[in-house]
């Protein structure tokens, strides 16, 4: 009976022992945890997109929360987030441009030359790495998707070989941006009305045998622009989206229809 009884108290002393250890050691190296950042990281969306300029939602709930970062920083999450954020931060919401992506290229199937067969990784930057190019144009999209494959809301598709973007579905995380190896995408004002669908930085006339929807850089769009709203810079129009007004002048004089309507 003894032995017993020994060896039962025994036990309950060590427990004792270690679950007091346990809560000094607890205590001692306890983490303070801000509820705002509790708070804030619950009404972000969790992609983890790193479009906030923030490695993911939780460093930037904590740089929220430390006030580090705007209450409306999350593109992703837009307007509705920012309001949610803002009342538990205490202060109102600035308003962001929302941006969407844009693919700078029209070279689809119909509009260039199908230059080599790839027979490799289906993968943008795989092809990239190869040195080859199955299209006639160097600037061109692939078309191989890795764009899709980055995009966490399936807002770009492939279509006659070039990346489409669905503006109604894009949250302007930038993903995309940073899976093209050829930087054919950009974020653009999702307001903006017009926009320069290609990347050629060639001259005009290599340009015209490589793609029949390319820039030649003319400079006709920026003789009928009457806001300085575009300019040519390495044989490719451009256009400043404070600057522009919309009015299609531009679209109308490109011999190549490079400016499309958004």
């Amino acid at each position: 009976m003894y032995p017993v009884l020994i060896a039962t108290v025994t036990v309950a002393v060590i427990g004792f022992v270690m679950g007091m250890l346990l809560i000094t050691v607890g205590k001692k190296f306890k983490v303070e945890v801000d509820e705002k950042e509790l708070a804030v990281r619950e009404y972000l969306p969790g992609n983890n997109c790193g479009a906030c300029g923030y490695a993911g939602c939780d460093a930037m709930a904590a740089a929220i929360a430390k006030g580090e970062a705007p209450v409306s920083g999350c593109p992703v999450g837009g307007e509705p987030v920012a309001e949610k954020i803002s009342q538990i931060m205490g202060v109102s919401a600035e308003a962001q441009e929302k941006k969407v992506a844009y693919v700078k290229c029209l070279g689809s199937c119909e509009h260039t030359v199908n230059r080599s067969n790839y027979i490799g990784i289906h993968d943008c930057a795989a092809a990239v790495s190869s040195g080859l190019s199955p299209w006639e144009c160097d600037f061109g999209c692939l078309g191989f998707g890795s764009c899709v494959a980055a995009c966490q809301f399936g807002g770009i598709r492939i279509q006659n070989g070039v990346a489409v973007i669905d503006r109604t579905m894009c949250k302007g995380c930038g993903q995309c941006v940073t899976a093209c190896p050829k930087h054919l995408i950009e974020l653009i004002p999702a307001k903006a009305s017009y926009a320069v669908r290609c990347s050629n930085k060639d001259r005009g006339p290599v340009v015209k045998k490589s793609c029949d929807v390319g820039c030649i850089g003319c400079k006709l769009c920026v003789k009928q622009c009457e806001h300085d709203a575009i300019t040519v810079e390495n044989n490719i129009a451009h256009i400043d989206y404070d600057k522009c007004v919309g009015c299609g002048k531009c679209a109308e004089k490109c011999p190549a229809k490079a400016i499309e309507m958004l």
